[in-house]
């Protein structure tokens, strides 16, 4: 029993500090070269990882459609549907969306469309108009280009347009033990993420989430039972 308390532990301490060096190697890439070091060679605050519960997955990911919408669930939801509606090409991403107007279909058209493109799942928006949805897993161009993760107004970890400066929230994750995260990491890197810390790819993306989940109130309200 001893022994593999021991061995559990050990696997703890290496994820807390494998997910450290893959963010530190990213805020290196960054150009932000001293916190990225800073990282890597920090003790996080005295512990050494081994009361941090492990997450080997990414804690937010968005699949691709892996099965096929079947034709009757279409009919069902277009049988209402009197004269032509305006309809969409939307791509959904895990950061951001593309919409690409199709011009107005009749019901029929709505049929054929999915048939030639089946992949694609069928909505009927708020305001009436067709959504022919696609799900990629991966960062919108946009996102790659101008996504930053930081800390709102309210201590929540959250995916913003620009620096977090702007306050213009992408979408908000889960509310950050600020405290707790402060005390613990590099004076560097808290800055870093109170400026706001650029994602340009999926990797980075769930790299930087993983790393804060750590961090998530929930979390360290367990700890401290």
């Amino acid at each position: 029993m001893i022994l593999l308390s021991l061995l559990s532990k050990l696997k703890r301490k290496l994820r807390w500090k494998r997910r450290w060096l893959m963010l530190g190697a990213l805020l290196l890439l960054t150009g932000m070269g001293s916190i990225a070091a800073a990282l890597m060679q920090a003790d996080h605050g005295g512990t050494d990882g081994s009361d941090f519960t492990g997450r080997d997955q990414p804690v937010f990911k968005v699949h691709a459609n892996t099965g096929l919408q079947p034709e009757e669930e279409v009919r069902a939801m277009i049988q209402q549907i009197d004269g032509q509606r305006e309809a969409f090409a939307q791509k959904t991403y895990v950061c951001g969306e593309e919409l690409q107007q199709l011009g107005p279909m009749t019901a029929n058209q709505i049929l054929e469309y999915h048939r030639a493109h089946p992949h694609l799942t069928v909505k009927i928006g708020d305001s009436g108009q067709v959504l022919f949805v696609e799900r990629i897993d991966d960062l919108s161009p946009q996102c790659k280009q101008n996504a930053y993760f930081g800390l709102d107004g309210t201590g929540h970890l959250s995916l913003f347009e620009g620096s977090p400066q702007e306050q213009q929230v992408i979408r908000t994750f889960f509310q950050l033990n600020v405290e707790y995260l402060e005390s613990s990491l590099p004076h560097e890197t808290v800055k870093q993420l109170y400026r706001g810390i650029p994602v340009h790819n999926l990797d980075e993306f769930n790299s930087v989430l993983s790393t804060f989940a750590d961090f998530a109130v929930e979390d360290t309200e367990k700890l401290a039972k």
